[in-house]
C-alpha cells in the first residue's frame, strides 16, 4: 500500500552540559543535567521517501560551538537516501537545528507553514531574544527556494502524500508544524520541536524559546490526539528516543539510525505512566 510506511529517526549530533534549566521553565531542579539530541527524519515506502528537516550541518555546528557527529546528508548517504534525489522535504520550522542544509536538495519541493515564512522574515527577527535560533542565510536560502518555485505554503494543516500529513502546532515558532505519519501500527506523530522532550507534552512543562507560551501549552494537549497511541508520539529532541527504540545503524555513542514504526521498549509506558 502507498500510504503506509516505515519511519526512522536519524541522529547526527548531541549537546552534553546542558542543565534542565534549557528545557523547561521555572523547574525545581534547574541546575541538574539535561542532555539533548539532535534529529532528521526519514518516511519511507516503495512509492515515494520523504526527508523531515534537514538538520544543521558542520560550518553551522562551528558558528555555534556545536559540534556533530556527522553531516546531515552524509547520514542520509548512509542509509541509502541521497539528498541530491530528494524530491519531497518537509521543514517543520526554520530554526537553524532544523533548516540547515538546504543546499544539498536540490530536486526537492519544500513543504513550510506560510507563517514560519513570515514570522522568520518579519518583525521579529529585530529583537535578538526571538532571532538567535535562527540562522540568516538558512531563512534566505529558502527565500531563494520560493523564487525559484520550490516551496509549497501550507495554512494549517495539510495533506503532503496519502498517508503523510502536516498539522500546525505553532508556540515554540509562529509556523512550527508536526508530521503525522500512516504506519502499520497506526498514525504516528513527529513532533519536532513542538514537544522537545516527552517530559514537556507529559508534564505540560513550556520549552523556555517560545512564542506563544499559551500556544504552546494548548499544543501539549493535541499531540497525543493525532497519534493512534500515546506510544505513537515522538519528541523532537529527547535522548531517550534511543532507548525506546531500536537502533538499526551507527553506535549508541555517536551518529546513529532508529526505526520508530515498531512497538517501543517497555520503558515507554513505564514513562507515561508516570503523568
Amino acid at each position: 500500500m502507498d500510504d503506509i510506511y516505515e519511519v526512522y529517526a536519524l541522529r547526527y549530533a548531541d549537546r552534553p552540559g546542558r542543565t534542565r534549566s534549557d528545557s523547561f521553565l521555572f523547574d525545581p531542579e534547574h541546575a541538574s543535567p539535561h542532555d539533548i539530541d539532535y534529529f532528521l527524519w526519514v518516511v519511507r515506502n516503495e512509492a515515494r521517501t520523504i526527508v523531515v528537516d534537514t538538520g544543521y550541518d558542520a560550518a553551522e555546528g562551528e558558528r555555534r560551538d556545536r559540534a556533530i557527529f556527522a553531516e546531515p546528508a552524509s547520514c542520509l548517504l548512509d542509509f541509502g537516501v541521497d539528498p541530491q534525489s530528494v524530491e519531497t522535504v518537509v521543514i517543520t520550522h526554520l530554526h537553524y537545528d532544523h533548516a540547515g542544509s538546504l543546499y544539498r536538495f536540490p530536486a526537492a519541493t519544500f513543504h513550510l507553514q506560510a507563517d514560519e515564512m513570515a514570522y522568520a522574515t518579519g518583525p521579529c527577527m529585530a529583537h535578538a531574544a526571538l532571532n538567535h535560533p535562527f540562522s540568516a542565510e538558512h531563512v534566505c536560502e529558502m527565500v531563494r527556494k520560493v523564487f525559484s518555485g520550490r516551496v509549497v505554503f501550507h495554512d494549517g494543516d495539510a495533506e503532503i502524500a496519502p498517508g503523510v500529513e502536516v498539522a500546525k502546532i505553532g508556540g515554540h515558532t509562529r509556523g512550527l508544524q508536526a508530521v503525522r505519519v500512516k504506519t502499520r501500527l497506526g498514525w504516528l506523530l513527529l513532533a519536532s520541536d513542538a514537544s522537545h522532550f516527552y517530559e514537556n507534552y507529559l508534564g505540560g512543562k513550556i520549552f523556555p524559546i517560545v512564542v506563544e507560551s499559551d500556544v504552546m501549552l494548548e499544543g501539549f494537549k493535541r499531540l497525543p490526539t493525532l497519534a493512534s497511541a500515546p506510544s505513537l508520539v515522538i519528541p523532537g529532541h529527547d535522548p531517550q528516543v534511543c532507548r525506546f527504540f531500536p537502533r538499526i545503524a551507527g553506535t549508541a555513542e555517536g551518529a546513529a539510525t532508529y526505526r520508530l514504526d515498531v512497538e517501543p521498549h517497555a520503558d515507554l509506558a513505564a514513562l507515561m505512566a508516570r503523568y
